[in-house]
């Protein structure tokens, strides 16, 4: 059964994608930023935070040594997040969108090879996964196995999900069933999943021209619910809390906080931003409704949460650079980003543009 989101008339002014090109970018772009702006306070609480950095973090800084995965990076540098989420999005390209889990395998084997990524970045479920691929398991199943509660719920299934709704337009459903492919190998649980379906569907509301933050809330809560069936019904049911609930929790206080820092610290009390992706998803959402949809205020709003900042941060900004586009995003922080990876994202969101352009009917 189609999801309401997905199944609104495609005359109705809000299904219109004539700013595609800038709002991929701005996920893309946005999403880098944040990633990078939480690699040197991950793992730090809030009051950490102020104190290691003298105030709310707004500038790219060079983690410190004693940071528990990003030590050895330099300023703006990303980390696995975006790093993967860029890595999934040619996966997506080179196969015309349409993805299977070997695929996602084969990138995920890919990205473990890269010294400056691996083995250090690497969570819990993804280490384990990388493990198992290696010895020849199945990326249909071997994301479902396990008994510990731990296995396939952390997040980074949702880290890098970014682009399995950029390539379905407006398109929950379709969001969702590409996020679940993506997270077969690794993270195929009721809960990875829905945390995986949550930001695919909100970005990909979210690329509509007129979306509403309201539309992508609840494109968010309908991407979790799905998700969580999904992940449930064909890979495994884990215990642990519902991120449609958490989603629902953030948000409200998100909405009821006076100021961004009230927000930001309410949330990560009430509901967390850790590696659980019942935390971790709930948060960023929370963070793109405390900062108004505003790509660089949410990613500041993530990054200075605590916990698993640069998840959040990547996560949250790929949401808030698709609801606002490129041409919010602040030009020179995002050059800083690209300049200190040696990089240029301009071709990806170009090729990630022509497949959704494809999926729309304006």
């Amino acid at each position: 059964m189609k999801s309401q989101s997905s199944l609104l008339p495609r005359e109705d002014a809000s299904m219109s994608f004539a700013r595609l090109d800038d709002k991929i970018l701005g996920a893309l772009a946005t999403a880098m930023i944040g990633d990078a702006l939480g690699a040197p306070t991950e793992q730090r609480s809030i009051r950490e935070i102020r104190e290691l950095f003298g105030g709310r973090v707004e500038e790219f800084f060079e983690p410190p040594a004693d940071s528990p995965y990003s030590k050895g990076r330099k300023a703006a540098q990303i980390t696995d997040d975006s790093s993967q989420m860029l890595m999934l999005a040619q996966v997506f390209i080179d196969n015309d969108g349409e993805i299977t889990a070997r695929d996602v395998a084969n990138m995920v084997l890919k990205w473990s090879e890269n010294p400056a990524y691996f083995p250090h970045f690497a969570g819990p479920s993804t280490r384990r996964a990388v493990e198992a691929l290696r010895n020849g398991a199945d990326p249909e199943t071997i994301g479902a196995e396990g008994r510990e509660t731990t296995m396939g719920t952390s997040n980074g299934g949702a880290m890098r999900v970014a682009p399995a709704g950029l390539v379905h337009p407006g398109d929950v459903e379709g969001a969702v069933k590409a996020a679940a492919i993506t997270c077969q190998p690794s993270h195929f649980t009721n809960v990875g999943v829905a945390g995986a379906g949550a930001i695919a569907a909100a970005v990909a509301v979210a690329l509509r021209d007129n979306a509403t933050m309201t539309e992508v809330v609840r494109a968010a809560r309908e991407g979790a619910r799905q998700g969580a069936i999904i992940g449930g019904a064909n890979g495994r049911d884990s215990a642990g809390a519902s991120v449609v609930a958490r989603i629902d929790q953030a948000v409200a206080i998100a909405m009821t906080s006076n100021d961004l820092d009230e927000a930001v610290a309410r949330i990560a009390d009430s509901v967390g931003s850790g590696l659980h992706a019942a935390e971790a998803v709930p948060a960023a959402i929370g963070c793109f409704v405390a900062a108004g949809g505003d790509p660089w205020w949410t990613v500041v709003a993530a990054a200075n949460i605590g916990d698993d900042t640069d998840t959040v941060a990547c996560m949250a900004g790929s949401i808030a650079g698709a609801f606002s586009g490129f041409e919010r995003v602040p030009q020179a922080k995002y050059q800083q980003v690209l300049a200190a990876n040696d990089m240029d994202i301009t071709e990806i969101a170009k090729n990630l543009t022509t497949i959704a352009a494809s999926r729309t009917h304006n």
